[in-house]
């Protein structure tokens, strides 16, 4: 909302078949929005039946937890995310922080920043681990050393992508990736996971797969 042109209105004006995730970010989070009356323009987008999910910042919900079960009478699940733009904590870190958004909200969410790939594998081990113990997460490793983990994220149990339309004039934050490109991407690791668990599966049967039939006349 806080990157938008009167965003009540627009949703107001909304008629479409899909389902809304609402924010409102500071310049605290990576926003634009100034602190006055920035949750109440996003309790007000709550109240539309198009918006079936609000992400509210860890920090936020910390100190303001009595505004949640305000949102939730909106009929809204919340998505409590935490943002490091910085770096990438330590696993252990990540699982807490995984936790305490867990603790507050119906989807845990975490974006990090890494400095190498070594911190990519620490993002997606902690959504592993989340994913394990019955956590609904959602997990990004921004900027461009991180971009891959958009595409494979959800084989670890991530349950939200970001992506820009192609059509967006605005530039992408790094790492981005056009909406129609992630989704060919995505379903491709799928397939490429089904057909591995396929091949295990009949290693596993010790069924034989021939290599090349020659159809004769």
């Amino acid at each position: 909302m806080d990157k938008a042109e009167n965003p009540i209105e627009q949703l107001s004006a909304y008629e479409g078949e899909l389902p809304i995730i609402a924010t409102n970010r500071t310049r605290w989070f990576g926003g634009k929005a100034s602190d006055a009356g920035r949750l109440d323009n996003l309790f007000a987008a709550s109240r539309f039946d198009a918006v079936e999910f609000v992400d509210i910042e860890l920090e936020t919900a910390r100190a303001k937890d009595w505004i949640l079960q305000e949102f939730r009478e909106n009929d809204v699940q919340l998505i409590i995310s935490h943002h490091d733009f910085e770096e990438t904590p330590s696993q252990d870190i990540l699982d807490a922080i995984i936790d305490q958004c867990a603790e507050y909200g119906d989807i845990a969410k975490v974006a990090t920043f890494p400095q190498d790939q070594t911190d990519t594998l620490t993002l997606l081990e902690a959504i592993n681990t989340a994913t394990q113990k019955g956590i609904d997460v959602a997990g990004i490793s921004m900027g461009e050393i991180g971009s891959h983990t958009r595409v494979v994220g959800h084989l670890y149990g991530s349950k939200l992508g970001y992506a820009p339309l192609q059509a967006d004039e605005e530039d992408y934050a790094p790492g981005q990736i056009p909406l129609e490109k992630l989704e060919a991407l995505v379903e491709t690791t799928k397939n490429a996971s089904a057909d591995e668990h396929l091949l295990s599966t009949l290693e596993e049967e010790e069924v034989t797969v021939p290599k090349e039939i020659t159809l004769s006349d």
